[in-house]
């Protein structure tokens, strides 16, 4: 795997050799229960808490306002399903077409459950509008969930306004930052948010492992029952060693965030502009405004699973669009409610560069994709 170039990242990332170090300590060493009132016990406990600490900071949180889960899949279900059982049934939740399977089939669980359920349309850049928000909500509107940043196209959506929208009519607001966390700077108190999502392997975390940010005062269901970790709320033993990886990886990358932005974006320029020289018929999705280094790509008249493998088999892995979609074979969600053409559509890759990827990297996939794309 030694010449194998990743560009996969957003579905998952490298793990951060420093987190890892620390994770193994407590997998192989420090590894009791933390509820436990021994001896054995207490360093896992300590770290557990310095932990919650740590994420909190990052994203401008209360220690007090964190809570650990298996990863962003979880921490969309039960932002909300536990909000929403809260909620009287004759209420509505709002929520878009471009959001993570994750939101979207928990709400559709939801109606399932004779709860109503709306969903905004993006503009052709993948934006929800605070228009199209206001044109949706009421005051029978009780929870609005929008992405931070869309997983397919990178599209940074306009949250804090949507947010000031959703609290002007009373209602909660969530937002799915799974692709975000790590990447982009996040203040929770400057956004208004009341509840966020996030999961530890996209910021080079170990996967499982997740948190779910909620707002001091939100009234929220427990997930889990059982024991009583997580403030009564999510029962089950902590993931001690990938709670403590996640916390160092998510510091050590907030710590570098401006280099590793302008350093990926750096990449970014230098892939597209190859591609130009090469003569290459591309569509750029997601607007001017999305994640460093997440470049949606669609190439009319090609497949762009046919793209995949052909780049798989040069060594290079990319992606046709979110990893969790990538065995049904049919155009993604995202693309249709921005209304890309279906031929164009099914010419799409995902390219998603990280701060581990190098310029010769960027050589490789463009080379690949030329003698791919460019009959020779």
């Amino acid at each position: 795997m030694k010449h194998y170039v990743y560009a996969d990242n957003a579905a998952t990332t490298e793990i951060d050799i420093g987190a890892f170090d620390i994770m193994k300590s407590f997998l192989l060493n420090n590894y009791g229960n933390p509820s436990q009132p021994y001896l054995l016990s207490r360093t896992p406990k300590k770290a557990v808490k310095e932990a919650r600490q740590c994420i909190a900071e990052c994203i401008g949180a209360n220690s007090d306002e964190i809570f650990f889960t298996s990863g962003g899949t979880e921490s969309d279900n039960w932002a909300i399903k536990g909000t929403a059982f809260f909620m009287d049934k004759n209420k509505n939740i709002i929520t878009s077409e471009i959001e993570h399977h994750a939101i979207l089939n928990s709400c559709l669980s939801l109606e399932k459950m004779g709860y109503s359920v709306l969903y905004l349309q993006p503009d052709k850049n993948g934006v929800i509008t605070p228009k199209e928000l206001e044109s949706k909500i009421t005051n029978q509107t009780k929870f609005v969930s929008v992405m931070l940043a869309n997983n397919e196209i990178g599209t940074i959506q306009p949250i804090k306004e949507l947010c000031e929208i959703a609290h002007k009519h009373n209602a909660l607001f969530h937002t799915d930052a799974v692709q975000a966390v790590g990447h982009i700077n996040i203040d929770v108190k400057d956004l208004g948010i009341d509840l966020l999502s996030s999961s530890a392997h996209k910021f080079n975390g170990a996967k499982g492992t997740g948190f779910l940010y909620i707002k001091n005062g939100t009234e929220m269901h427990s997930f889990i029952d059982g024991g009583s970790q997580e403030s009564d709320l999510r029962a089950g033993t902590e993931n001690v060693a990938g709670i403590v990886c996640m916390a160092t990886a998510l510091k050590n990358n907030i710590l570098q965030l401006d280099k590793n932005q302008k350093y990926v974006k750096k990449l970014e320029t230098k892939l597209l502009s190859l591609l130009e020289k090469d003569g290459l018929n591309y569509i750029r999705n997601g607007g001017e405004n999305t994640l460093p280094g997440l470049i949606s790509l669609s190439f009319p008249g090609f497949d762009g699973e046919a793209i995949l493998h052909c780049m798989d088999l040069m060594g290079i892995a990319i992606s046709t669009g979110s990893a969790c979609d990538s065995k049904r074979k049919k155009v993604s969600h995202v693309l249709k409610a921005i209304n890309l053409d279906e031929k164009v559509a099914k010419g799409t890759i995902r390219i998603s560069l990280g701060k581990n990827n190098t310029e010769e990297h960027i050589e490789r996939i463009a080379n690949s994709l030329a003698k791919i794309l460019i009959k020779q």
